[in-house]
C-alpha cells in the first residue's frame, strides 16, 4: 500500500514538473503534446493555486511549485510511515 501510496505522489510531481517545463518552453503547437500540456494543467491548476495565493511572485519566476512539491513530499513521508506503522 505505501509503494501505491508513493507512486500516486510521484505521478502528480512529474505531472508539476512538466507543467513547469512548458512554462519555460512556450505552449506546444503539436496537437499531442498540447494535449500533455492541458491534461497537466489541468491535473495540477487546483493544487498550486492554493499556494498561488500565499506566495508571492519573485519578479518573473513562480516559487509556488517548488513550495508544492516540497509539502507533497512532506505530506507523502507523514502518510507512509502511519501505514507502514500500522
Amino acid at each position: 500500500m505505501a509503494n501505491f501510496i508513493h507512486y500516486v505522489f510521484l505521478i502528480f510531481i512529474v505531472l508539476i514538473f512538466i507543467r513547469i517545463l512548458f512554462s519555460w518552453i512556450g505552449l506546444p503547437s503539436q496537437k499531442a503534446l498540447y494535449t500533455i500540456f492541458k491534461f497537466s494543467y489541468d491535473a495540477t491548476e487546483w493544487y498550486l493555486g492554493i499556494f498561488r495565493r500565499f506566495i508571492p511572485l519573485a519578479g518573473p519566476i513562480d516559487l509556488s511549485p517548488m513550495v508544492a512539491i516540497i509539502v507533497l513530499y512532506i505530506i507523502e513521508e507523514i502518510i507512509t510511515s502511519v501505514i507502514i506503522n500500522m
